[in-house]
């Protein structure tokens, strides 16, 4: 295993933000600092644009009241320009970035998560006397494509059979059938979390309509395969709404679907609540296409004694969090997240508690003052964050190269379409929920000064009156969210004037 990745502790950032509004905790004003700090003229109409007045750029947005952001220096930590740096709001997937900090920490850049297929009770002319055992490492990325390989180098070996039953050990982390309870049922975004994680646990429903109705599947679809599965079901039922039921049943996860909504045909992902039945099937299918005859997969709580047959290595785990970062991907936050804290002790139970551990951690070691998680994702309605602490751990981390695997976030003309060779260049997660909107990274000024910054934008009273159904899509997120990151882009702009000299 590697070194983990540490941070150095420092309070450069508040001791820097310098005024004695900031030192008690009170939003400061985000006007030019000093004389000094003007926009720098460049000539191009863009620069005089971008140096319009911060409350002016909010106030345009009509989000007034609802933003909170932080910039600072990122190489000496030195306060630049901030609203409502201390007020608390939901963070979305910007929280994504701190568990990849943590989880590089925890267990280092080139860490690998393994998964194994192992043999109890010894191996004879070919046969496993016991039982064969799918083993979880806590792989977030594990694909059809991946159990494939594994049972075709299970049949290389030159085993044909198992003479015991075919188990599968998923309690490396804790089972929980979702993320988030408050959201949607279908939502393909919040799935089901233990220590084994197939195509992200996900299923891929498909209709098709005929002259004789709809045909429909329920795969567990990679690049190369369709495995069909059972522990996941899809029935067409005569109603307008609801769209979709789910009901769980000891065994599979239990679908229903409007039939009125499915139009000529599609398909969409489905969240899997059972992921070791769901990975365990498939393993069994791919295997069975070898001529190795599983029975159906159980569930074990613990690892028994074997031999290891069959090894397989994730990508490591900078790539892993590159790809996180880069789509968003909630199951892969909370299984990294997980992972990291059972490295720092005790398996923890519930996403909750693992956040806690984490929140003790940044606040230790990145210089957070009151950052308040409840998942690794972001996606909790309940997680709570400041401006000025992630500028903290921005600031923090930059010494650790984390801004590499960030996003770059392009440039937008008014046609919403990427400005090439833009002065600004911008590395940053984004965060989205309903009336969410964040953006938080590290940006470059036209003369190469890097600044870490947060925003966070929030309509936390409409939030509140979205029910659980309408979850999905409700009305008015999308023109919010547009105005939102519109928002953002300019006060990037602003400040890559205004710093970056």
């Amino acid at each position: 295993m590697s070194a983990p990745v540490k941070f150095s502790v420092s309070r450069r950032w508040f001791l820097a933000c310098g005024t004695a509004a900031s030192a008690l905790g009170l939003p400061v004003s985000a006007a030019p600092p000093t004389a000094s700090l003007r926009p720098v003229m460049r000539g191009e109409d863009f620069f005089k644009r971008a140096a319009r007045p911060a409350e002016e750029i909010i106030a345009a947005a009509r989000l007034e009241g609802k933003v909170s952001f932080a910039v600072a220096n990122a190489k000496t930590g030195a306060g630049l320009e901030m609203q409502e740096p201390v007020t608390a709001r939901p963070p979305a997937s910007v929280a994504k970035a701190l568990t990849a900090l943590y989880a590089l920490d925890a267990l280092g850049p080139l860490h690998r998560f393994e998964t194994q297929l192992m043999a109890t009770g010894g191996i004879e002319n070919g046969e496993i006397l016991g039982d064969l055992v799918l083993v979880g490492g806590c792989d977030p990325t594990l694909d059809t494509d991946t159990l494939a390989a594994m049972a075709a180098e299970l049949k290389s070996q030159g085993i044909i059979g198992v003479r015991g039953g075919f188990k599968v050990y998923d309690a490396a982390l804790p089972r929980l059938d979702r993320i988030d309870p408050k959201q949607p049922d279908q939502v393909g975004y919040n799935p089901g979390v233990s220590g084994i994680a197939l195509n992200y646990n996900r299923v891929h429903f498909e209709w098709k309509r005929s002259s004789n109705g709809y045909a429909v599947t329920m795969e567990g679809r990679s690049a190369k395969y369709r495995p069909a599965v059972g522990m996941a079901t899809m029935q067409l039922r005569d109603r307008q709404t609801p769209i979709y039921t789910y009901a769980n049943e000891a065994d599979r996860d239990v679908w229903t679907v409007a039939r009125p909504a499915l139009g000529r045909g599609g398909a969409r992902w489905l969240p899997v609540r059972k992921p070791g039945l769901y990975a365990g099937e498939v393993m069994a299918v791919m295997a069975g296409s070898h001529g190795i005859r599983l029975g159906s997969p159980q569930l074990i709580d613990a690892l028994p004694d074997g031999e290891i047959c069959v090894r397989h290595a994730s990508a490591d785990l900078n790539s892993i969090l590159r790809g996180m970062l880069k789509f968003s991907n909630n199951l892969t936050a909370e299984m990294v997240g997980l992972a990291a804290t059972a490295a720092r002790g005790p398996r923890p139970d519930t996403l909750k508690a693992s956040a806690a551990a984490m929140n003790d951690w940044a606040k230790e070691t990145l210089a957070m003052q009151s950052v308040a998680l409840v998942d690794h994702s972001g996606l909790g309605d309940d997680s709570r964050l400041t401006a000025r602490d992630m500028v903290a751990a921005l600031v923090e981390a930059r010494s650790a190269s984390f801004r590499d695997i960030l996003k770059p976030i392009a440039m937008l003309d008014d046609q919403r379409r990427a400005i090439k060779d833009h002065p600004v260049k911008v590395d940053a997660k984004t965060g989205t929920l309903n009336f969410v909107s964040t953006l938080a990274g590290y940006l470059t000024g036209p003369d190469g000064t890097e600044m870490a910054f947060a925003i966070l934008a929030a309509d936390e009273d409409i939030r509140a009156t979205i029910a659980r159904e309408d979850r999905e899509g409700p009305a008015g997120g999308r023109s919010w969210n547009r105005r939102a990151k519109r928002m953002q882009q300019q006060l990037i702009e602003r400040w890559g004037v205004l710093y970056g000299k």
